[in-house]
């Protein structure tokens, strides 16, 4: 069964979100310009998401469906099931974690966000998240998300399937509360690793602001 034009670009972007940020670390780590605290904090992002959410979600380990029984058989051999969460977990934690924190840093334009919390950078964090988390449910993996499919309960999706209100609806398309909540629970929790990474590994000294 071959891909549509739509699935095809799917697959791009999962593989290419996924695998893009490493490459780049990677290459920034043989010219020696990857700091220790931005890898441990792409670790750690990768860890809570991975556990949090795409483990669970991906093999519908509590009442819930698995991601094949969820798509089609063409997205399913594009993307085996044992490597789906593996790919979501790298894209969270490269593709949008990271992002986050660099946006954060941009707007700071200084490490004073990562010195010590700051709500308004918490907010540029919770924005970013649940921006391209949105995204993500409405238009990337509307079919897997869908009313009518069914997601394992999760430790950052606390309330399962067994209470998932529809939170918007648009084209036939819906937003529900539990693929909302990991981003919305893991914000904090990324925010203060970012924060310890920082504090305990930068070597740079402080900068003026």
């Amino acid at each position: 069964m071959e891909l549509t034009p739509e699935e095809m670009r799917r697959v791009f972007v999962v593989y290419s979100s996924a695998l893009a940020p490493p490459i780049i670390l990677f290459a920034q780590w043989l010219r020696g310009r990857l700091e220790s605290w931005f890898a441990l904090f792409y670790a750690i992002s990768f860890a809570v998401c991975a556990f949090g959410w795409e483990i669970w979600f991906t093999y519908g380990l509590w009442a819930g469906q698995n991601v094949d029984g969820r798509r089609g058989q063409a997205l399913n051999q594009a993307i085996p099931e044992h490597i789906n969460w593996l790919l979501n977990s790298l894209a969270d934690a490269g593709s949008i974690s990271l992002v986050g924190i660099l946006m954060v840093l941009a707007v700071y334009r200084s490490d004073a966000a990562l010195r010590s919390w700051r709500w308004p950078a918490f907010g540029i964090l919770l924005g970013w998240f649940i921006a391209q988390n949105v995204f993500v449910e409405l238009y990337l993996y509307h079919e897997q998300l869908s009313v009518g499919s069914q997601l394992s309960w999760a430790p950052l999706a606390p309330t399962g399937p067994w209470w998932n209100p529809i939170l918007f609806e648009t084209n036939g398309r819906t937003l529900q509360l539990q693929t909302q909540l990991p981003w919305l629970i893991a914000t904090p929790i990324l925010y203060a690793a970012a924060i310890g990474c920082f504090r305990n590994l930068n070597k740079k000294p402080a900068t003026i602001h």
